[in-house]
């Protein structure tokens, strides 16, 4: 009893007091959690050491890259000691021996180790992959002329932007290719090797600029040398062999290697999009079954851990866009949006190009923003939405037909919003759905972007998880439907049945907008 007699004397004795501290938390963090979700940027700080940071050895610019790589092309070709069995002509015995060194490969691997890379159980196998030692009009002496003539600001397209940020805005050739012929030890992908026996492939990949050399060269030069490239490639006992269905030709560009590129339709073409108009694309040249998007380079620097949190107090901007205000083919979205959003007063909507007053430009407005708005451009995408991933804005993607870069790993859901282009411009209805999205909404879609942005950022060395990485990786899904294909046309009698070419695709249109 007597215990019982000081507990409960005790008690009634500290009440008030544990009462009232009690009530100064829970006042405390109510008040944090009303200043948190009525805060202009809806947001709490970004904790960096969740993210991770870019590599301070890598090189994150074209210009500097390749600035690099050629210094040191000399010294490379002379240190080189691994020979190259590339031909110049080829033979029907040449195709057979092949054929034949190919298949005795796959079927040691297949009793062996796992065959397939995208399959393998404990450690999975590298993909393979063969690159061609083309001639140096090809390859080099494409990026040569790039890096002698890219300061020349006046070399303009018929729209007014300027050719060489266009050529570094699509050279994922470049970043792919440096990063398979580097030393294998100064390499950091593990799911990827370079082999030097065509025997022991399971890729093959195309070094040929085709971006550089629209650009670059004069038109007639162009499709000559358009001509010789595809006579080279067409020429190799692989290319016979599977009719070219297990090669990788980087046309990122939608105007590069147009003129010929029919005749190499079995290829895996990296592309930046698929427009269904025609106007790029004939139909049954592209299909995601076979090919792959990949994302553009973003026109601004990339806004790392600690700018995310630094620009976090700065959004005010509910909405921004910036550059080509008039376009033509789907991008015909953009006059009406600007038609509705212009004068509104948290909406910024400016005309600009990518020169280097327009990315800081976009690079200030992005960062200071909550939404960017990613309409079509001439094709169903835009570089603006890889511009505002990286700039930790969330993207506004209207485009009803946009393919877009690695979806089969990544949810683009949870970090950007869709929206139809008929609700778009219906008169107040984009801004009522933004204003109705909600502070946690908000802020869990920038933190899932500030996880995002590095699979999106090419550098030399490529690192994991960055977009070559992912390349990679979505590739190796397609190898068994690659060898299926090439294995079914050798041996399927063309004058008997029709083969599967996949001509007829239904269209990718985006659904009604809904909140995440």
């Amino acid at each position: 009893m007597a215990g019982k007699h000081y507990s409960g004397g005790s008690s009634r004795g500290r009440s008030p007091i544990i009462f009232f501290v009690f009530s100064l938390l829970a006042l405390s963090v109510l008040v944090y959690v009303f200043s948190v979700f009525s805060s202009p940027s809806n947001s709490l700080p970004i904790h960096t050491s969740q993210y991770p940071s870019p590599n301070p050895k890598a090189d994150y610019s074209f210009v500097v890259s390749l600035e690099k790589f050629l210094s040191s092309t000399s010294k490379f070709q002379r240190s080189r000691t691994v020979s190259d069995d590339t031909v110049a002509s080829v033979s029907d015995e040449a195709v057979k021996k092949l054929d034949d060194g190919i298949w005795k490969t796959e079927t040691e691997r297949l009793y062996g180790d796992s065959f397939f890379p995208a399959f393998s159980s404990a450690v999975p196998s590298p993909l393979r992959v063969y690159v061609y030692d083309m001639p140096r009009k090809f390859t080099y002496d494409l990026l040569w002329l790039f890096q002698n003539t890219y300061r020349e600001t006046s070399n303009l397209t018929s729209n007014g932007s300027p050719v060489h940020r266009l050529i570094e805005q699509h050279s994922i050739d470049y970043w792919l290719w440096a990063d398979l012929i580097a030393p294998e030890s100064e390499r950091l992908l593990k799911n990827v090797v370079r082999v030097h026996r065509q025997e022991e492939a399971d890729l093959f990949y195309i070094p040929f600029f085709t971006t550089i050399s629209f650009f670059l060269l004069e038109k007639q030069q162009c499709k000559a040398l358009y001509r010789e490239a595809l006579k080279w490639v067409t020429d190799q006992p692989a290319w016979k062999r599977s009719e070219g269905r297990d090669h990788i030709l980087p046309v990122h560009h939608p105007w590069s290697f147009k003129s010929v590129r029919r005749y190499m339709k079995n290829a895996i073409w990296l592309l930046p999009d698929m427009d269904s108009t025609g106007n790029w694309y004939k139909p049954g040249q592209v299909f995601l079954e076979k090919d792959l998007i990949l994302p553009y380079v973003p026109n601004v620097d990339f806004c790392d851990m600690k700018c995310l949190s630094e620009s976090e107090k700065k959004r005010n901007t509910l909405l921004y866009f910036r550059g080509r205000l008039k376009r033509n083919a789907g991008g015909k979205i953009r006059s009406k949006l600007v038609t509705e959003l212009s004068g509104v007063e948290d909406v910024v909507i400016e005309e600009g190009t990518t020169g280097e007053a327009g990315k800081r430009a976009a690079q200030n407005g992005m960062r200071q923003s909550i939404f960017c708005l990613s309409p079509a451009g001439d094709t169903p995408s835009s570089a603006r939405l890889f511009d505002a991933i990286v700039s930790g804005c969330i993207p506004v993607i209207v485009s009803d037909e946009l393919e877009l870069p690695f979806e089969g790993i990544l949810d683009y859901r949870k970090m950007a919003m869709f929206v139809s282009s008929s609700d778009a411009v219906q008169p107040g209805w984009l801004l009522t759905f933004l204003r109705s999205v909600s502070p946690a909404q908000i802020r869990e879609m920038r933190k899932q972007l500030a996880k995002y942005s590095m699979h999106f950022v090419y550098s030399h060395p490529a690192q994991p998880l960055g977009p070559e990485d992912l390349v990679w990786r979505m590739v190796a899904g397609k190898l068994v439907n690659i060898k299926l294909h090439t294995r079914r046309s050798q041996r399927v009698v063309k004058e008997s049945r029709s083969l599967c070419t996949c001509d007829c695709r239904h269209a990718n249109f985006t659904t009604p907008a809904s909140l995440p």
